[in-house]
């Protein structure tokens, strides 16, 4: 498999790396995430006139085309920049859902304002004790008239309190399906908080919201296998982010040894350290070269099977790594590796966060098994 860019991934990647070190460095990053809101219209606005919201959309809607590999060198700049903004959940989630299972309505009401940074979404799937287990859907969607009314309760619904529209799953009477509904109708109420990694989120509980018939998304009873793909899609996306939060961590702690000094020489010249830094340049290498095959398998996958593993086998390796490179990172910072002024803490939270979104390499582990 060649590991390198095209010329085209390249050069949209460096211009998001320009932007994010000119407009989106650590300090103007902690007034964003400071902030009420918790992330920043002016840099999505400019997300999305660099192309970036439209990459994995069809060009009927405004879109490029693109897959998942497309997006991995911009998704590793986010990962070092620690993006908060809610680039997944739009884009990797919700789109995505939106994309592969809408209707030709939905999806020309919906992605050319997706694209053009005009509309956020975000997907409502998670329930209490689901464990990762897609299929554990409690809430009820039931016919009511012409359209639905559904009832339940999701919590961890990243992007939440910034979207304008949920894509929420519900269970009919035949099978999970997926509702669009808007974030401020009456029944729907949501409790957002900020995450451990500063990203926004919200519990949202669901009381007889009322919703039109065209609020299907796709095939009622039939939703199970699409979320189980844009689930992997998504997954694929946030290995590549590591490994741009991996690289960041890797450069900073290999620029701390060179500088801090003890018994009047650099600690990098210590020989233990050296060992422990290249432990870390493997394990990020490792992690990089398996998130290149996931988001080779979200897009070429010859069944859902093979996909699923492959993810699976990637997720295993990036969990490991988030765990190794975050811990190592603070350790060789020493005390002030833990300290909110230092961007390898808050590097060491998003790793940590990664190592658990989607599953965590117990639950990836026994899925590589069951497929085997």
């Amino acid at each position: 498999m060649n590991f390198d860019y095209n010329e085209e991934q390249q050069l949209l990647a460096d211009s998001v790396r320009r932007f994010l070190a000119k407009d989106y460095d650590f300090e103007k990053r902690g007034k964003v995430v400071a902030s009420g809101e918790g992330w920043s219209a002016q840099v999505w606005a400019q997300l999305a006139e660099m192309g970036v919201t439209g990459i994995p959309f069809p060009a009927d809607y405004g879109g490029f085309g693109g897959g998942a590999v497309d997006l991995m060198a911009v998704v590793e700049a986010f990962g070092d920049a620690l993006l908060v903004e809610p680039y997944l959940p739009t884009i990797g989630l919700a789109g995505r859902l939106v994309a592969r299972g809408g209707s030709e309505a939905q999806k020309k009401s919906i992605l050319p304002r997706v694209v053009e940074g005009k509309l956020r979404l975000a997907f409502a799937h998670t329930e209490r004790g689901a464990r990762y287990n897609a299929a554990h859907v409690q809430a009820k969607a039931e016919r009511s008239g012409n359209g639905w009314e559904i009832s339940g309760a999701k919590c961890v619904v990243l992007g939440a309190p910034i979207a304008e529209t949920l894509v929420v799953s519900a269970r009919t009477d035949k099978g999970v399906s997926l509702f669009l509904l808007e974030r401020n109708a009456a029944g729907v109420t949501l409790k957002p908080y900020r995450t451990l990694d500063e990203m926004r989120a919200a519990d949202v509980e669901l009381k007889a919201v009322k919703a039109g018939a065209d609020a299907l998304l796709g095939t009622d009873g039939d939703a199970l296998a699409l979320i189980e793909e844009a689930t992997d899609f998504a997954t694929a996306l946030v290995c590549s982010e590591a490994v741009g939060a991996m690289k960041f961590a890797c450069d900073t702690t290999l620029e701390y040894l060179k500088t801090r000094k003890q018994f009047g020489v650099p600690i990098g010249t210590f020989q233990a350290l050296q060992h422990r830094m290249v432990d870390m340049v493997i394990s990020h290498e490792q992690a990089r070269s398996m998130a290149c095959l996931a988001c080779s398998k979200a897009d070429t996958a010859s069944d859902a099977r093979d996909r699923a593993r492959s993810i699976s086998a990637a997720k295993i390796r990036i969990a490991d790594a988030c765990r190794h490179i975050s811990q190592e990172a603070v350790q060789l910072h020493g005390g002030m590796g833990m300290s909110e002024e230092l961007k390898v803490s808050h590097t060491f939270r998003r790793l940590t966060m990664i190592a658990q979104q989607f599953g965590d390499a117990d639950h990836h582990l026994a899925r590589f098994a069951r497929l085997g």
